[in-house]
């Protein structure tokens, strides 16, 4: 573990996020210890037993029979990292540079909506932690918080980019991307797999949408042009909050696409708005996708398949990623989630030419066990897994996960470890299944 006496740590660039291991280990000390456990499957169970039903159905639904999901999980296990030996990692660079903002390392936070349902303080919580980590924070258009105060929680200069789920209606949108750049937020994200939710069936199963029942809206709430919609309706954004919020969503969700024809146009709008700041397209899993936004002039995107949560039975967002790489990946700036569960998966990801990595459900159940500090404790612990991984691993900077740093675990392989380890196989057997199923 790390020393806090060690003179290299002065020497660094970017702090010891290490630290934080040491910190939890000597917390007994003090007859106390850490605030929970961050192990993936352990945090997922301990955020149910908090949640609300509601909360946790719509947390953790999935589409259809949660292939997708499956499938993102099986990708990851495919990869393996292959370790350098006696390299001098003590002064080792954890931050990378994304759209011009210097970050202590390669892991944002990626848009979630409704974050009301999972802790009160909701998006506020999340967006602090993140300006003091100096960890991108992106807002999603689905928020249960305004903009303004979203970006006033994040902090003064810190990196923050909006996610839009775009209204049909064009004053609409350029109120949001108005009020996103006023309040700090300089890069635009247009989610496109989302048009309508996918099929979850718990959340049909319990009529579980807290949006029909008035809660989470208040970003839409809060605009003036969408509070001039209701007004010609004759809805009052304070009082009619049922109406209104069900109008809210199904203004920016429900049922009606767009197309490559509409990207022009919301380009130019962000660029002009925003001075020419970044404009990346969220969704993309297909090679043809990836080359249309290189035609359109994108500046990034976002290779997600939206954690499973949109097409059943779709391609692991970290295969498309390896594809897409492969034909454009000196074009864009490429960025990747879903299915990330901890650092190795973020090492394995910026090795198949991501430029960066959001993590999503990892934060929610920190902020559904304990707010503020469970968000704390959940983003410090992964900083420090990843400043460890780096540090073992034989990893200096960012860039130095490359290709080379991966192996593979085939099906051949598979087999010949049941073969030789039949007595562990009921441990490992599940982990082998999510592989190769």
């Amino acid at each position: 573990m790390s020393d806090p006496h060690n003179p290299n740590i002065e020497k660094r660039t970017t702090p010891q996020w290490a630290l934080y291991q040491r910190e939890n280990f000597w917390k007994l000390n003090e007859g106390k210890t850490a605030p929970f456990n961050t192990d993936p499957t352990k945090l997922e169970e301990r955020a149910k037993e908090t949640l609300s039903k509601g909360g946790w159905l719509y947390a953790s639904s999935n589409a259809g029979l949660s292939a997708t999901h499956l499938a993102n999980r099986q990708a990851f296990y495919r990869h393996r990292i292959v370790p350098n030996q006696l390299v001098d990692t003590n002064l080792r660079d954890t931050s990378t540079e994304i759209f011009g903002h210097r970050v202590s390392a390669p892991i944002g936070f990626a848009p979630i909506g409704i974050n009301k349902i999972y802790h009160p303080s909701a998006e506020l919580a999340v967006a602090k932690v993140a300006g003091e980590l100096n960890l991108p924070y992106c807002l999603s258009t689905a928020g249960s918080t305004p903009i303004e105060k979203v970006g006033e929680a994040n902090g003064k200069g810190n990196p923050r980019f909006y996610q839009l789920y775009m209204p049909h209606d064009d004053e609409l949108t350029v109120s949001l991307l108005t009020r996103a750049w006023e309040s700090g937020f300089d890069a635009c994200m247009l989610t496109t797999d989302t048009w309508q939710l996918g099929w979850r069936h718990d959340d049909v199963a319990n009529s579980n949408y807290a949006f029909y029942r008035g809660l989470g809206a208040d970003l839409g709430l809060s605009d003036p042009v969408f509070q001039k919609r209701c007004k010609e309706e004759g809805l009052d954004v304070t009082k009619d909050v049922v109406a209104c919020s069900t109008k809210w969503i199904d203004s920016v969700w429900h049922g009606r696409a767009w197309s490559w024809e509409k990207i022009p146009w919301l380009i130019a709008t962000w660029k002009r708005i925003s001075g020419g700041r970044p404009f990346l397209i969220k969704g993309i899993q297909s090679v043809t996708d990836a080359r249309k936004c290189v035609e359109y002039c994108v500046d990034g995107i976002v290779v997600s398949n939206h954690a499973g949560r949109q097409v059943d039975g779709a391609i692991a967002s970290l295969d498309s990623l390896e594809n897409i790489v492969n034909a454009v990946g000196d074009q864009l700036y490429i960025t990747y989630d879903s299915g990330v569960r901890g650092a190795s998966d973020v090492g394995k990801a910026l090795a198949l030419g991501a430029k960066f990595v959001f993590v999503g459900r990892l934060w929610i159940w920190g902020l559904s066990i304990m707010g503020e500090e469970g968000v704390r404790h959940v983003m410090k612990s992964l900083l420090a897994d990843f400043d460890i991984l780096m540090a073992v691993g034989g990893f200096n900077k960012v860039e130095e996960f490359t290709r080379d740093s991966l192996g593979m675990f085939t099906l051949h392989g598979a087999r010949s470890w049941i073969g030789a380890n039949i007595v562990d196989c009921r441990r490992v057997l599940p982990e082998v299944i999510l592989a190769y199923t």
